[in-house]
C-alpha cells in the first residue's frame, strides 16, 4: 500500500515489519537496523545476497556517534560538511550493529538522508534503519513509490510516497584505510566536490564477491533486457535487425521512434541526467525491445558514477 502517513510508517517498523522510504537518492527498504528478523527479512524479499552489507540511516550526528566506536577527524568534517546528504561513511561500529548487517564486517556503512519526510520518520524511531534500495537485488533502482510498487508491492507492509526522488542516483561512499580516504562507490557526491574538502581521494573499483562496502558488486543495476555500452551509432549499425532501445546523454536518433529512446540531459547537465537515469532505464526496460544501446557521458562531475551504473549495467555475470 502507498501512502504519505508517518503514523502507520513507524507503528509498522517499531513491529518488526519492513517499509519503503524516501530519499534524496532512490528509495530505501527499510527495516530496523537493530533487529536481525527484519534485517533478514530485507535480505529476503530483496533476494539479496547476505555478503553484501546494508547501509544504516539515521538522522543526526548525536546517533551515529552512538552507533561507531570511532569518528575520525576527516570523517567527521565530510559528515559535518555533506550531512544531510548523499554521502555514506564507512565507520569502525559498535556491537549493537548485527553482523549481518555490516557482512561481519568491523565496519558499518551510515549515512544521514536528506529527506524531509525520512528524516521525520527517523527522529521518531528508537532505532537506525538499515535501508538499501528498495528493488529485487540487481535490478534497476526505484525512484518514485510507484516503482517500489511495480516491483515489492506485495512483499511489503507499506510504501511511505514522498514523491520522485530530487538526485536519483545512490549515495557516494567513502571509507578509510591508514587514515587515507578510499571511494568504495561513486555516487550523488562527485569526487571534486569531496577533493575540494579533503584532498585527493582514491577509487575503489568493483568486487565480485564479498565486497567491503554496500554497491561494489560489478553487475548491478540492471534491466532485464540486454544494455550494451559503446559509441551508440556504430552500436545501431552492429543491431539492425534487433529492435532497438537507447539512452543517450543530449542526443536524439531521427532513424528510431521517439518512444524507444531517451536522452538524459539534453542541455548536458550532469544533475538532471542523473535524475533521469534510472526512471529512463526502467521505461526502456518495460518495452518490447531485443537490447539496449547506451553511451557514456564525459567522465567528470557526476558523470563518473552514472557510467558506474551504466558499465554495471552492462556487466552479465
Amino acid at each position: 500500500m502507498i501512502g504519505k502517513d508517518l503514523k502507520t510508517a513507524i507503528k509498522l517498523l517499531n513491529e518488526g515489519k519492513l517499509v519503503a522510504i524516501p530519499t534524496e537518492t532512490v528509495y530505501g527498504l527499510a527495516g530496523n537496523a537493530l533487529d536481525e528478523n527484519a534485517v533478514s527479512e530485507i535480505f529476503r524479499v530483496k533476494n539479496r545476497p547476505t555478503f553484501d552489507p546494508l547501509i544504516v540511516h539515521t538522522d543526526n550526528l548525536e546517533k551515529v556517534q552512538n552507533l561507531v566506536s570511532d569518528f575520525p577527524e576527516m570523517a567527521l568534517a565530510l559528515a559535518r560538511h555533506f550531512w544531510a546528504g548523499a554521502l555514506t561513511l564507512l565507520l569502525p561500529r559498535k556491537p549493537i550493529i548485527p553482523d549481518l548487517v555490516t557482512n561481519g564486517s568491523p565496519l558499518v556503512a551510515i549515512r544521514i538522508p536528506n529527506h524531509s519526510m525520512t528524516l521525520e520518520l527517523l527522529k521518531n524511531l528508537d532505532f537506525p534503519l538499515a535501508a538499501p534500495s528498495a528493488n529485487p537485488f540487481g535490478y534497476i533502482s526505484p525512484t518514485t513509490a510507484m516503482h517500489v510498487e511495480k516491483q515489492l508491492g506485495n512483499k511489503i507492509s507499506y510504501i511511505l510516497d514522498g514523491g520522485a526522488c530530487q538526485l536519483g542516483l545512490e549515495s557516494t561512499i567513502i571509507g578509510f584505510e591508514n587514515d587515507a580516504p578510499i571511494i568504495y562507490r561513486k555516487g550523488g557526491i562527485s569526487v571534486e566536490v569531496i577533493e575540494k574538502i579533503i584532498g585527493k581521494v582514491q577509487i575503489k573499483e568493483h568486487s565480485v564477491s564479498d565486497p567491503q562496502a554496500p554497491g561494489m558488486l560489478k553487475s548491478h543495476y540492471a534491466p532485464r533486457i540486454p544494455l550494451v555500452v559503446g559509441e551508440i551509432e556504430s552500436l545501431m549499425a552492429e543491431h539492425t535487425h534487433k529492435k532497438i532501445g537507447i539512452l543517450s546523454f543530449q542526443k536524439y536518433f531521427e532513424q528510431l521512434p521517439a518512444n524507444q529512446q531517451f536522452a538524459l540531459s539534453e542541455n548536458g547537465d550532469f544533475s538532471e541526467a542523473a535524475r533521469h537515469l534510472f526512471s529512463a532505464m526502467r521505461a526502456l526496460d518495460e518495452q518490447d525491445l531485443d537490447i539496449i544501446l547506451a553511451e557514456l557521458l564525459p567522465e567528470k562531475d557526476l558523470g563518473r558514477a552514472i557510467n558506474d551504473r551504466l558499465r554495471r549495467a552492462a556487466a552479465r555475470e
